[in-house]
Parts: structure tokens; sequence; C-alpha cells
């Protein structure tokens, strides 16, 4: 984790106590989900008219299975042009990355940061317990640390 030494030294100073902001004070709670059931045609069109690039597949017990995405998405249309069957008839399970990296809700916002970094990927379910609570985005850590004081950072 990354901390300001000027900062360590005003908290010393100052009695100050450091901030512990967690990817759950910033996550969004209300997301758009998709079931491992559903048609990639509903999914391409759930995607473009929310203007959103992808997102979490969840089962009837709200458990994350896996994600979808835009690039799933390309797949199927790639496909229906190769085999000359423009049909998007096929199913969430059969395209989505099953592997998916999440991250819990105590998360440290500085940690997460560090892992979007490594990892190069934009967002990341938040889940406990095998449930999905929310996402955190690069932009919401940028917002979280936006609000924070600077010398307790």
């Amino acid at each position: 984790m990354v901390k300001s030494y000027r900062g360590v030294a005003v908290v010393k100073e100052k009695g100050h106590k450091m901030q512990d902001v967690h990817v759950e004070d910033y996550m969004t709670r209300r997301l758009i989900t998709f079931s491992p059931n559903q048609t990639m045609d509903i999914v391409i069109k759930t995607l473009i008219t929310k203007k959103i690039s992808g997102g979490p597949v969840v089962d009837e017990n709200e458990n994350l299975v896996g994600v979808i995405s835009e690039g799933d998405c390309l797949k199927e249309v790639v496909r229906g042009k190769y085999n000359n069957t423009p049909n998007l008839s096929g199913r969430v399970e059969e395209h989505m990355t099953r592997e998916v990296y999440t991250l819990p809700p105590e998360t440290n916002i500085f940690d997460a940061a560090r892992k979007f970094l490594e990892m190069k990927i934009r967002r990341f379910p938040v889940v406990k317990d095998g449930k999905l609570l929310g996402q955190i985005s690069q932009r919401d850590i940028m917002r979280a640390c936006q609000n924070l004081k600077d010398t307790t950072w």
C-alpha cells in the first residue's frame, strides 16, 4: 500500500486517525445483471440500450457465476456470420467468462487500486460468501480518493 509520508507525520503529530475507506463505501450497488439462461440477443439489446459494456451473471440465488461482456457478444456475432446464421440465440452460460476476479467488500480502496493496475481490468464484482453485493470500478476509486482528506490517506 502506498502511503504519504507527510500524511503519516501529520497524523502522528495531531493525533488524527488514518482514514480506512473500503470498496463497499464507493461501489455501485444497483447493477444490471444477467441470467445464465438468457439469450445473447437479449444481452446485446440490454448492453446497447443501457449503454454498458457488460455485467455480472447471477443464478437464482444471487450467486455470482460469471460475467458477460461486449467482447463475449462479439464472439457470438462472428460465429453467426461464419456459419451464415445471424441468429443470436446462444445462451449467456455458453459465452460468459466463468473465472471472475472479485473483491470482498472490506478491501481497502488503495489495495483495490493496486489490483486494477496489476490486472489491467476496469471493474471488479464485489462478493461476500458467493453473493454479488455490487461492483467497484476504476472511476469509483478515483471518486473515493477525491473525497479523502489530503493529510490522512
